[in-house]
């Protein structure tokens, strides 16, 4: 008994000398980890810099701007969120991307320009941009992998067109059953000498979902009208380029234009043959190409009576005298039930009716 009792003893003292020196270890561990976790979290610069006082660092990480979020505005927005259409089947995202000038133009403006499209339309909001000096709403319809593109193209042209980018901003909406996804941007996002937007980047499996799905013109035209922040709006789509100096006419002629809620004033619109290289700097020679038939009414060959009631025969009889300002040709009586005129109005004119959707005799469909 007395043999075991010693035995136990010399265990029980080696077991005790064990835990203590496990115990030494944990706190010495602990020890350094907590100085590994309190220093500096500046990485090492490759090159070298000037010196700097030991345990500080700027800019640190966490107070340096993030220049990848800066760049991709569109990055910032969260999905779980957006507000619901009338048939909740779409999400819809105001202000995904703002220009530092937008509200400033739009308080000193007299019409905001308000656009739709898909995202394989997008790049032809350049040619807009560059004709017109005032404020642009966009709103673009994106599914699946079709929202990394609309952030690249957001990038693209916050780096290399940071002027045109300072009056636009963009909205957004989303089918609820293919919502748009993140992932990896293109390269051409950060490249300035890129095309924005080339041919053949969506996912075979978003453009054959978007072929079999209708395109919600109306709610698009609706998100992008009702975000601009003017007296007056121009509200067309994305295919139609105004005249260079649109912007700073209209906002004489309505300066000076008696107050009129009730009045919508039609814009003239034409289409031009590919032939035509040169875009027609005034009226004078419009007037010369629509003589050659290189310039016809909107739609004249696919519908007539889209732009008929405007009456073109008429405007076109008023001359293209440069010396006249922006005014009033005529006015329209011979109104037609499928009449789709582009116009400047008040935004207090009806929305388009967002029962409808795809193509075809969608813009005259506003209702209260």
């Amino acid at each position: 008994m007395a043999k075991l009792r010693r035995d136990s003893i010399w265990r029980w003292r080696i077991q005790w000398s064990l835990v203590s020196l496990a115990a030494l270890a944990l706190v010495v561990y602990n020890a350094v980890a907590n100085l590994w976790l309190l220093r500096p979290t500046c990485s090492v610069p490759s090159t070298p810099q000037p010196a700097v006082l030991e345990g500080t660092c700027e800019p640190c990480l966490d107070t340096a701007p993030n220049t990848i979020i800066d760049d991709d505005p569109i990055s910032k927005i969260d999905l779980n969120l957006g507000r619901w259409d009338g048939s909740r089947t779409f999400k819809l995202f105001d202000y995904v991307a703002v220009g530092d000038l937008y509200v400033d133009v739009s308080a000193n403006r007299q019409v905001c320009l308000a656009t739709q499209c898909s995202i394989e339309r997008l790049h032809e909001l350049l040619q807009i941009a560059v004709h017109w000096s005032g404020p642009i709403s966009v709103a673009v319809f994106v599914a699946g992998d079709e929202l990394r593109l609309l952030r690249a193209f957001a990038m693209w042209l916050l780096r290399c067109q940071p002027e045109l980018y300072s009056r636009i901003v963009i909205h957004l909406a989303m089918p609820i059953v293919r919502p748009g996804i993140q992932g990896n941007l293109p390269v051409w996002a950060r490249n300035c000498n890129a095309e924005p937007l080339p041919i053949g980047e969506r996912r075979a499996d978003t453009v054959a979902w978007r072929a079999r799905n209708p395109y919600p013109q109306n709610h698009l035209r609706n998100l992008a009208r009702k975000n601009c922040h003017t007296p007056y709006t121009f509200l067309v789509d994305i295919d139609i380029v105004p005249s260079k100096g649109m912007a700073e006419e209209l906002d004489r002629f309505l300066t000076k234009a008696p107050k009129c809620q009730l009045c919508a004033y039609v814009v003239p619109t034409y289409e031009l043959d590919k032939r035509v290289v040169i875009f027609p700097p005034n009226k004078k020679e419009l007037l010369r190409l629509s003589r050659s038939k290189l310039a016809i009414p909107f739609h004249r060959k696919v519908f007539i009576y889209n732009q008929y009631a405007s009456n073109f025969t008429k405007w076109e009889a008023t001359g293209g005298n440069e010396s006249l300002e922006t005014h009033i040709s005529h006015n329209v009586t011979n109104f037609e039930l499928l009449y789709e005129p582009f116009y400047v109005a008040s935004d207090t004119v009806p929305s388009h009716d967002e029962r409808f959707l795809g193509y075809g005799f969608t813009r005259n469909t506003q209702v209260r």
